[in-house]
């Protein structure tokens, strides 16, 4: 017989909750089962559209239910740790909507947690889980490139003066602005690709939105353990918001990603496969939040839950656990961290 699919959980009912409740509905293996959120009113209109057995605005009701193996914690960012510590020890296994905290302070908390509780820890950073992006992870790792030399990401996005309503753009609650919610995920992929930066030199600005209390604009300098040099922008100022872009150079060849599509894919010795990925159609699949933040599709979170899922029930490591997660809110902070002082920050 089939194995009893895994009871989910949602604490928190914002707009990202929805594309976790469409990717719990669509993976194999996964049951919704309930939802909890700061009102009465915020859990209805989430109802409305993700109907659950359970619905709560207490968290504790929500954690105490003995058929929910699994939390998704899609709270603003800078109110990850509580609920999350609390449900790790409920003894549940928690996936987080990036970025796991705002400091790496409070996510090494929850990564401490989840390795005493014995639970499971997915930072959701679906964009790894692109064809292009994974294309261009197997090609780093077959030595193609040889010596990198630059590895730099643009985050070049748009979002209206509307956007920065409620949380967004705070520090207490987004733990910054265009760096830590709209480049991220470019952040992760390029030091999943390239490493960790060893040394970050940063500026932020305000440029248009200049009433938030964060940065809406930001420029980096950056250098590899390898030797390899790069840079990090990010905005969300201005029009009408471009494709994220990942540029990897080498000594032997050289590439860009654009959101998950290879847009340049150019190496000094042809291998079979070149000419289909170079000649490969556009992919929308993971959709894009370059001009809108519900633009993108829900199937890069399917496919991250669909490995929580395997990884549990075949008892093997997640692709994406709390440690790797860990190191694009490390580079995002060092990224704050030099902006302020002037100075450079060794990570």
């Amino acid at each position: 017989m089939a194995a009893a699919p895994l009871g989910f959980g949602i604490i928190g009912t914002g707009m990202i909750a929805g594309f976790h409740a469409q990717a719990i509905a669509a993976a194999q293996g996964a049951k919704l089962i309930g939802v909890a959120g700061r009102s009465e009113k915020n859990v209805a209109a989430f109802t409305a559209k993700h109907p659950v057995a359970f619905a709560t605005t207490d968290v504790a009701a929500l954690l105490a239910r003995s058929d929910i193996q699994v939390v998704c914690i899609t709270t603003p960012s800078g109110a990850h740790l509580a609920p999350a510590l609390a449900a790790i020890r409920a003894g549940k296994h928690v996936i987080i909507e990036k970025p796991l905290e705002v400091t790496t302070a409070r996510v090494d908390e929850i990564i401490q947690a989840a390795a005493v509780a014995g639970v499971r820890l997915a930072p959701i950073f679906q964009a790894r889980f692109g064809v292009g992006a994974q294309t261009v992870k197997a090609a780093l790792d077959a030595g193609r490139f040889g010596r990198l030399v630059l590895a730099s990401a643009y985050v070049k996005w748009h979002r209206p003066a509307t956007y920065y309503t409620g949380w967004k753009g705070t520090l207490a609650l987004d733990g910054g602005g265009a760096v830590i919610n709209q480049a991220i995920h470019g952040l992760d992929l390029l030091q999943w690709f390239a490493g960790l930066p060893s040394e970050v030199f940063a500026w932020t600005a305000r440029r248009v939105h200049t009433a938030i209390e964060a940065e809406d604009t930001a420029c980096a300098a950056l250098r590899f353990p390898s030797g390899a040099l790069g840079t990090i922008e990010a905005t969300t100022a201005l029009w009408p918001g471009w494709s994220r872009r990942i540029e990897l150079g080498g000594e032997h060849g050289s590439i860009c990603l654009e959101d998950d599509h290879i847009a340049r894919w150019d190496f000094a010795q042809a291998e079979p496969g070149d000419a289909a990925i170079r000649n490969a159609k556009l992919d929308n699949t993971l959709g894009s939040g370059a001009s809108a933040p519900n633009a993108i599709s829900f199937a890069g979170h399917l496919r991250q839950i669909q490995d929580l899922i395997d990884a549990v029930k075949e008892n093997r490591p997640l692709a994406i656990d709390g440690h790797e997660g860990r190191k694009a809110v490390a580079l995002v902070n060092a990224i704050y961290a030099s902006a302020q002082t002037g100075a450079p920050v060794r990570l």
